[in-house]
């Protein structure tokens, strides 16, 4: 549904390059209501598909290995050298 508001908007745009007058103005506006109606209905069917999902979201224990790895590798690292 909401690709309709962007072709009202690229036909909006479209008829503003085309015709001239008073006519012009309105369809900006149309255009740009277009643009934003069309940018909110995408995101708003992103957010119901479930785009960002629990499955990323680390648990305590994974996140407590990581960070046992990331101390093992800095240990593990040479110093910088003595200058």
């Amino acid at each position: 549904m909401y690709w309709l508001y962007l072709l009202v908007a690229l036909a909006s745009l479209f008829g503003a390059f085309q015709l001239s007058g008073w006519i012009v103005p309105v369809l900006l506006l149309l255009a740009l209501a277009g643009f934003v109606a069309w940018v909110l209905g995408w995101a708003a069917a992103q957010a119901a598909r479930g785009g960002g999902t629990e499955s990323r979201i680390l648990a305590p224990d994974e996140l407590r290995r990581l960070r046992e790895q990331s101390e093992a590798r800095k240990a593990q690292e040479p110093g910088p050298p003595a200058a």
